[in-house]
C-alpha cells in the first residue's frame, strides 16, 4: 500500500515525471496551450502519464501548468479553469493508481505583478485559489508549484494552497535564471532560507536551466534548506519558436547528472522542459543504486555572500547632491529630429553659464522619433560637464530592454532618471508602431530602486549596486486629482526621490499640491512653461493631454497685440507665479519656447537668480 507522501519523503529518493508536452509533440499534437489536450485527447494524456509511471516515476504531474484564469485569458480559455484542472488531476490519478502520487501542478500567471505589471497580488492569489480548488476537488495528493520567477508570486501560490487545504503537501519550486554568475553566488541559498519559513514539505528548482546549471543551484539549496530539496532541470537549453520550445534530450547525460544531484542530497529528482519517457526511465534507473548522503546538511548553513561584490558604489550625482541644499534650476532642451545635436550642446553650454544646474532630455515626447535620450544625455554631460535629467519612457522597451538600457546608462554616467510611462504611438510619427508597456512609470521606478539595491526586477543579484537618482512626474492640475495623488504616493513608496510637476500657473493650485504632498519624503521641482502667444496657450490647453492653462492666463495672453509683447507677457506670468511659490519649492523645471533659451535668462534675471558673473563653460 502506498505511504502518505510526507512519510514517503523519509525513505529514499523519489523520481518525478515531467510535463506531457514533449510526448504530445512526438505524437503530432502541437496545439497551444497543451492543457487543451486534457479535454480534447484525454486518453492520450493519460497514456503519457502511465508511460512515465511504468518506467519508474513516483510523482505524476498534471498537465495544468498554465491552467489558471489569468494565464488562460491569453488563449480565450478563462472559462475552462475548473474543467481543465479537474480533468487534469483525474487523468493523473488514473495513471498513478497505487504506484505513484498524483500531483496537481500550479504555474505562474504569466504576467508581472504590480507595480511592474498590471496584475494585482490579490487578483493572482484568487486565480491560484480557483485553480487549486479544482485540483483538490479532483483528488490531488499533493501540489507542485513550479515555473515561478518572482518569489512574491510563489508566496501567493503557497498562501492560496494553505487557504484551500492546509493539510495538502506542497512542493515549492523557484525558476532560476540561466546565469552562471548568479547561480555561483549565494542567491539560491538565500531563496532556500526564505522558502524555509513557509509550510511546504519540499523546496527546490524547476525548469529554465539545464542539468549542469542545476548542479550549482542544488548545491546551494541543499546547504541552506530546512526541507527536502527537489531538482527538476530542463533536459537542455531549448530553441524557442513562438510558444514552442525545441529540446534535444540525451538520456545518458541526464542520468549521470541525476546521480550527481542525488549525491549532493537532492531527495526528489526528475526533469522538466523537454521530458520524454526515455529521459525519466534513464533517471529512475540511475538513481536507484545511488545511496543517500550519510549526513544531512546543517539546516540554515551559511554560505558566504557573493551577491553584491565589495565594489565602491558611485557617489550621488551632482544634481542629487544639490537637492535640498539649494534652489535647483533645471531646463528642458529641444531634442533634434535628426543626427545634428549642435543646438543641444550650444543650448546646454549657454544655460550652464547662467547657473542652470541640470538639463532635461525628453524621451520621444508625443511619441515622436528623436535621438535616444540616454545617448544624448551622455553626449551633453561628456562634452559640456552639465548634469542631465534623462527621461526614460516605458512605451518602447520591454522589461528586459529597460533594465539593459539602465545598466548601460549607469555605465555611461547617466544616472538622473525621470521615469515616464510615455505617450501612445498612435499620436506620434508611427501610429502603427507596437507599444510595449510591460511596465508603467511606477514599475520603472521599482526597477530603478531594485538596481540601486544590487538586484534586477526579479530579485536576481547583479554583483554591484547602482546609484540612480530616481525622479517621477506628477500633474497637480489633473482632472481626477485624488487618483493622481494616489499614483504619486505609489511612485514615492516605490523609490522616487524627486518630483517634476507638469507646468503650473496658479499659486493656489500649487498650494493645494504642496499641502497634499507635505507628508511625502521627496523633493519637488515645479514645472514652469513661459507662453509665447495666445495660440501657443490654446494649443497646449486644448490639444496636449495633461497640460491645463487657466482661463485667466489665456485671457491675459489675448490682450497683447504682437508676438514680442505676447512673449513678454508670458515671461511676466511665469515670474509672478515663481515669486509666489519660490519659498515653498525645492527648485524649478523651466520649459522655454523652441530654442528661446534667452527667455530662461530673463526669468532668472527678474527673480535675481543669475550668478554674479556668467560661468565660462568647460
Amino acid at each position: 500500500m502506498k505511504l502518505p507522501f510526507v512519510e514517503r519523503l523519509r525513505y529514499g529518493v523519489i523520481v518525478s515525471d515531467g510535463p506531457v508536452e514533449a510526448e504530445l509533440w512526438r505524437r503530432g499534437l502541437r496545439e497551444f496551450p497543451p492543457e487543451l489536450y486534457n479535454l480534447r485527447q484525454p486518453a492520450v494524456v493519460e497514456e503519457i502519464h502511465r508511460a512515465f509511471v511504468e518506467v519508474g516515476a513516483e510523482i505524476v504531474q498534471t498537465n495544468t501548468l498554465r491552467a489558471n484564469r489569468i494565464a488562460l485569458e491569453r488563449y480565450g480559455l478563462a472559462d475552462k479553469v475548473y474543467e481543465l484542472n479537474r480533468t487534469g488531476i483525474w487523468l493523473a490519478r488514473c495513471a498513478a493508481l497505487h504506484r505513484a502520487y498524483a500531483a496537481g501542478v500550479v504555474g505562474p500567471t504569466g504576467k508581472f505583478l504590480a507595480p511592474l505589471g498590471n496584475v494585482r497580488p490579490e487578483e493572482a492569489r484568487r486565480a491560484f485559489v480557483e485553480q487549486i480548488v479544482a485540483l483538490v476537488d479532483g483528488g490531488a495528493e499533493l501540489l507542485i508549484l513550479k515555473g515561478f520567477i518572482e518569489l512574491q508570486e510563489l508566496e501567493l501560490a503557497i498562501e492560496a494552497a494553505q487557504s484551500v487545504n492546509p493539510r495538502l503537501p506542497v512542493i515549492a519550486l523557484k525558476a532560476f535564471p540561466e546565469d552562471g554568475t548568479v547561480l555561483a553566488g549565494s542567491f539560491p541559498s538565500r531563496v532556500a532560507s526564505h522558502l524555509g519559513r513557509f509550510p511546504v514539505v519540499a523546496i527546490g528548482a524547476g525548469g529554465t536551466v539545464g542539468p549542469q546549471r542545476m548542479l550549482g543551484i542544488a548545491r546551494s539549496l541543499v546547504a541552506s534548506a530546512r526541507q527536502p530539496v527537489c531538482a527538476l532541470p530542463d533536459v537542455s537549453v531549448p530553441r524557442v519558436v513562438g510558444d514552442i520550445r525545441f529540446y534535444e534530450p540525451e538520456p545518458d547525460y541526464l542520468a549521470r547528472v541525476a546521480r550527481e544531484l542525488v549525491a549532493l542530497g537532492i531527495r526528489i529528482v526528475g526533469v522538466d522542459g523537454g521530458a520524454t519517457v526515455e529521459c525519466v526511465c534513464a533517471i529512475a534507473e540511475a538513481v536507484r543504486q545511488v545511496p543517500l548522503p550519510g549526513s544531512a546538511p546543517h539546516p540554515g548553513a551559511s554560505v558566504p555572500s557573493q551577491d553584491i561584490l565589495p565594489v565602491e558604489v558611485p557617489a550621488p550625482t551632482t544634481f542629487a547632491q544639490k537637492l535640498g541644499r539649494k534652489f535647483v534650476l533645471t531646463v528642458e532642451l529641444d531634442v533634434p529630429r535628426g543626427l545634428d545635436i549642435g543646438s543641444v550642446l550650444e543650448g546646454a553650454r549657454f544655460l550652464q553659464r547662467y547657473g542652470v544646474d541640470a538639463i532635461n532630455i525628453s524621451d520621444g515626447a508625443r511619441a515622436r522619433l528623436r535621438m535616444s535620450s540616454i545617448a544624448l544625455a551622455h553626449l551633453v554631460q561628456s562634452q559640456t560637464g552639465v548634469d542631465c535629467i534623462t527621461h526614460l519612457a516605458c512605451r518602447d522597451r520591454n522589461v528586459i530592454a529597460l533594465q539593459s538600457e539602465l545598466l548601460g546608462a549607469h555605465a555611461l554616467g547617466v544616472r538622473n532618471i525621470l521615469a515616464v510611462t510615455g505617450d501612445p504611438p498612435h499620436i506620434g510619427d508611427y501610429p502603427y508602431a507596437t507599444a510595449v508597456f510591460d511596465v508603467d512609470s511606477v514599475g520603472l521606478i521599482r526597477i530603478l530602486r531594485s538596481l540601486n539595491e544590487g538586484r534586477d526586477a526579479m530579485g536576481n543579484p547583479l554583483g554591484q549596486a547602482a546609484n540612480f537618482c530616481i525622479a517621477c512626474a506628477c500633474n497637480p492640475a489633473a482632472e481626477d486629482w485624488s487618483k493622481e495623488l494616489e499614483r504619486l504616493e505609489r511612485k514615492v513608496a516605490e523609490g522616487a526621490q524627486v518630483i517634476f510637476t507638469q507646468p503650473l500657473f496658479d499659486p493656489e493650485l500649487w498650494e493645494r499640491f504642496r499641502q497634499a504632498t507635505a507628508r511625502l519624503s521627496v523633493r519637488v521641482l515645479v514645472g514652469v512653461l513661459p507662453l509665447r502667444s495666445l495660440r501657443h496657450a490654446e494649443f497646449l490647453h486644448y490639444e496636449v493631454p495633461g497640460i491645463v492653462i487657466p482661463r485667466w492666463v489665456r485671457q491675459r495672453m489675448a490682450r497683447v497685440s504682437n508676438s514680442e509683447a505676447a512673449l513678454r507677457e508670458g515671461i511676466t506670468i511665469a515670474v509672478e507665479f515663481l515669486r509666489a511659490i519660490r519659498q515653498s519649492a525645492d527648485g524649478i523645471y523651466l520649459m522655454p519656447p523652441f530654442r528661446r533659451y534667452d527667455v530662461v535668462v530673463e526669468i532668472l534675471r527678474q527673480l535675481e537668480l543669475l550668478p554674479a558673473q556668467p560661468v565660462l563653460s568647460s
